[in-house]
């Protein structure tokens, strides 16, 4: 009897730790995936605060100079791809596209040295490279966030757990091809 007892307490003593692992590791598990959510979330604010600012800068510039045509239909489409992005994946395809549209306004707007004379002009390039400043945080804060995370989710044998409950690695923002580059205009 004796020996029934002591089998019991073991085998209470293992459905006890079991339980705190699981627990402690599912409640690891999403916070990590919560601290990837507020970090998207403040991306996509920043992204959201240039996708209405860069209008403004093409009006002035448009205002100002002979402005390329291809380069405001490029920023329009990027616009309109990042306001109708369902996904987060369709998201970081159209921020791309807008960082490309983007950097050909840029560009282009060197050539008109009289448009950087304007108070306008200057006021909405400050706002931009504020902008500019706030999305890089955002971003490599997005990183770090989905980098611990996508650590927990992989990592035995937390792994396990992640799997049984549906966590999965998030993907991270990259540069793209040829962004060490600059954009080349054309008129």
């Amino acid at each position: 009897m004796a020996m029934k007892s002591r089998s019991t307490w073991i085998l209470l003593a293992i459905v006890a730790v079991l339980t705190v692992w699981l627990w402690s590791g599912y409640n690891s598990l999403v916070t990590a995936k919560a601290g990837v959510e507020g970090a998207w979330a403040k991306v996509e604010t920043q992204y959201q605060r240039r996708i209405d600012l860069v209008p403004n800068l093409v009006s002035t510039v448009k205002g100002a100079a002979a402005f390329e045509q291809s380069t405001f239909t490029a920023i329009t489409e990027a616009r309109s791809q990042w306001q109708g992005a369902g996904t987060r994946d369709a998201k970081v395809a159209a921020a791309s596209g807008f960082d490309s549209a983007l950097s050909r306004l840029l560009v282009t707007v060197e050539a008109y040295p009289q448009l950087q004379a304007t108070q306008a002009f200057r006021d909405l390039m400050t706002q931009l490279e504020g902008t500019e400043n706030r999305i890089a945080t955002a971003r490599r804060d997005y990183n770090t966030a989905v980098q611990g995370y996508n650590v927990l989710v992989k990592r035995f044998p937390k792994n396990i757990l992640a799997g049984m409950f549906g966590f999965t690695p998030e993907a991270m923002f990259a540069s793209d091809d040829g962004a060490d580059k600059a954009p080349a205009v054309q008129f």
